[in-house]
């Protein structure tokens, strides 16, 4: 894997359950994908072998939050890219934590 991205997507919406439902759809968005993927309490990170995927899925998450009814939205992104070797994996991040 060359390259993960973390993703925190913020609508601009009152409503607790509103902003729940539009962060839903955009985890059902970044789910479509096919790559791999973990939500957390604050961002979701993807993993790809390409950048320009990555980002293309970036910038789609704002466009499915606001299709699904917000009228702007924040996106906090990290990213990690290595174009000649590996990154680390969520599963080395994170599995000794929930075992």
């Amino acid at each position: 894997m060359k390259a993960s991205v973390a993703i925190q997507v913020l609508p601009s919406v009152k409503d607790e359950d509103e902003l729940i439902r539009i962060v839903d759809e955009v985890i059902a968005y970044i789910k479509s994908t096919g790559l791999n993927y973990y939500v957390g309490p604050f961002e979701t990170t993807i993993e790809g072998e390409s950048y320009d995927e990555l980002m293309e899925i970036v910038a789609n998450c704002q466009k499915v939050a606001i299709k699904a009814g917000c009228p702007s939205v924040s996106a906090y992104v990290k990213v990690v890219y290595n174009p000649e070797g590996e990154v680390l994996t969520i599963d080395k991040k994170v599995t000794k934590h929930h075992q």
